[in-house]
């Protein structure tokens, strides 16, 4: 009688969750119509239909397929690969603040962009980035899973957070240290792209994005029942007969993944990773088999918001971002200290 009562609140409870995720994807599709009309040069709802159609003009043509619509794109798919890697990254760390930004994924893929634009120039080739963003996210990755390991013990989540966070603060100061050694025309294009910007996208950068996104995302979805058992503790996850370790090794790596190519193509675009997850949750409940698709889509519909909201004014999406994410990390903060 108990399972047949419990099996009926797990039915509802995904019942609820699918409506929730359907609402989230209706609420994409709307925000995209939208953003596609708004921008500098503004387009009308009928002059974006008759373009979409082919009837527009060659300038409404250009507008809309050449600059917009990539644009619009790739923050879609940025948010929801940001998302994801939070998602993960607070699965693993059972810890609601981790996030790429934070435990210095970002910082470490910024590191190694900022070097390849020292070294060459600024247009160099966009299919690069990404490989160079994983090496530097990697780099710091590793390191923070190596300080975090102790032997006999594995590695502890909350000294994984916090070495991220110092080893972020070291790799944001050596990187403030190298942009003032730029020429002016690379230290502008840097400027624009730690502050997370999407701007100048075209359809080079959406293919080389997209690739990593239809890896990974498969591979993070799959490990929805680890993350699951993960959350018991590690205890209770190898008593189980989860390799907890193993797994937090593999689920680290897909997330590195994840936001250090987002990270190369649309810049250093930070609380994306926690807002995500933290309101998906709200949503949908704990559990990562709806939770990861929710985060997805919750950290599309975030950068595309902002995103929406900064193009009239030409201002960098990151910054956008980050005047809602400040104020709710701190209130995160808050309400984890209490």
């Amino acid at each position: 009688m108990k399972s047949t009562a419990f099996s009926h609140a797990e039915r509802s409870r995904g019942i609820r969750a699918a409506r929730i995720m359907g609402i989230m994807l209706l609420l994409v599709v709307v925000l995209f119509m939208i953003s596609m009309n708004t921008g500098v040069i503004r387009l009308a709802p009928l002059d974006v239909l008759r373009t979409l159609s082919g009837s527009g003009s060659d300038n409404q043509e250009l507008i809309l397929f050449q600059f917009r619509l990539p644009r619009i794109v790739m923050s879609l798919l940025i948010g929801a690969g940001f998302g994801l890697s939070g998602c993960m990254l607070q699965g693993i760390t059972r810890n609601a603040l981790a996030e790429p930004g934070i435990l210095g994924i970002n910082a470490g893929a910024g590191l190694v962009v900022l070097l390849y634009v020292s070294s060459h120039a600024v247009n160099g080739s966009v299919f690069l980035l990404p490989v160079l963003s994983l090496l530097g996210a990697g780099a710091a990755a590793a390191l923070i899973y190596g300080l975090s390991y102790r032997r006999h013990q594995g590695v502890s989540t909350i000294r994984m957070l916090l070495v991220g966070i110092a080893i972020a603060a070291g790799i944001n100061a050596l990187t403030l240290v190298l942009t003032l050694k730029l020429n002016p025309e690379q230290f502008t294009y840097v400027q624009t792209w730690l502050a997370g910007s999407i701007m100048g996208t075209d359809w080079r950068f959406v293919t080389a994005l997209l690739p990593w996104l239809v890896v990974l995302l498969p591979v993070a979805f799959a490990k929805a029942r680890i993350l699951d058992v993960m959350n018991l503790g590690d205890f209770t996850a190898t008593g189980l007969g989860s390799a907890v370790q193993r797994e937090r090794l593999y689920l680290f790596a897909a997330a590195v993944g994840l936001a250090a190519s987002c990270t190369a193509l649309g810049g250093s675009i930070g609380f994306v990773g926690l807002i995500g997850p933290h309101l998906a949750r709200r949503l949908v409940g704990p559990q990562h088999r709806q939770l990861l698709p929710a985060s997805a889509l919750a950290g599309a519909l975030l950068v595309m918001a902002a995103d929406t909201i900064a193009r009239p004014f030409d201002v960098p999406t990151g910054i956008v971002v980050a005047v809602i994410g400040a104020p709710y990390f701190l209130y995160l903060l808050a309400k984890s200290r209490n």
